[in-house]
């Protein structure tokens, strides 16, 4: 049986902001199918960000989401029944995925504030090159250059 074909998706420009990348970080930011509240939450931070850094927030937030975007992941495979994890280069299209996911499990791991401004502040730390993203790249990295003897390993 065939795999499924992944085909690819047609995002429109957020209507505020005129941005894809916007409207990709929305619907990732939603939750149980509730897009009013992603995109308020959304606006809301990058709004924060903008009063904070008196700066274009989309251009923040592209910032944040390149300082964030891993080069190598490790991937799992089976070679004569023990699992290695080799290295390998991320797709571009998993880049933002990784990047935007990392920042949403970091603002979603703090307590004790609205989600907006918890997603301000880690888009503004990843923004300054710090932050629970940004370490998980560098671990994420760290843990490739680890396993970079079993490179040979990759298709």
């Amino acid at each position: 049986m065939r795999k499924k074909r992944n085909y690819k998706r047609d995002h429109q420009p957020d209507m505020i902001h005129k941005s894809v990348a916007v409207t990709r970080f929305i619907n990732y930011v939603m939750q149980d199918g509730k897009k009013h509240a992603a995109k308020e939450i959304v606006y809301d931070a990058l709004e924060t960000i903008h009063k904070t850094t008196k700066q274009n927030p989309v251009l923040v937030f592209d910032t944040a989401i390149k300082n964030a975007v891993p080069d190598l992941e490790v991937v799992s495979k089976r070679v004569g029944g023990a699992n290695y994890q080799v290295p390998r280069e991320v797709r571009p299209e998993r880049k933002f995925f990784l990047a935007a996911h990392w920042l949403i499990e970091a603002a979603r791991s703090k307590k004790g504030k609205p989600m907006a401004t918890k997603l301000s502040e880690e888009i503004l730390a990843a923004y300054k090159g710090e932050g629970a993203a940004i370490k998980k790249k560098q671990d994420m990295h760290r843990m490739a250059e680890a396993n970079r003897a079993f490179a040979h390993f990759a298709r």
